[in-house]
């Protein structure tokens, strides 16, 4: 009967997983599409101001690829590590449970 319980428990928390990766993905992809925009923008204005061709934009560009994987580190690692801390913290009291001689 424990089996059956435990069924929808997954099933929702794998449903929560999902949609917080998807979650997750879009944020990555509006990030990066912002910084991209941005940085094309600031270059032609820097291009307009200072009357160059191309440089500026460029340059921001090309920089702004560093950036961009920084920011996706930032955000990945951010939500893993929510993930982390729940798991980590059920496996200690997993394991004082059985140091005590309860059974989980």
């Amino acid at each position: 009967m424990s089996q059956t319980g435990s069924s929808p428990d997954k099933k929702s928390a794998l449903r929560k997983l999902n949609l917080t990766l998807a979650a997750v993905t879009g944020q990555v992809g509006c990030l990066t599409v912002i910084i991209i925009l941005v940085a094309f923008l600031a270059g032609r204005w820097l291009d307009s101001r200072f009357e160059s061709d191309a440089l500026f934009t460029v340059i921001l560009m090309v920089a702004s690829v560093p950036v961009t994987l920084v920011v996706m580190f930032w955000v990945v690692r951010s939500v893993t590590s929510r993930f982390a801390k729940p798991s980590a913290q059920n496996s200690l009291e997993d394991e004082e449970g059985r140091d005590s001689g309860k059974t989980p």
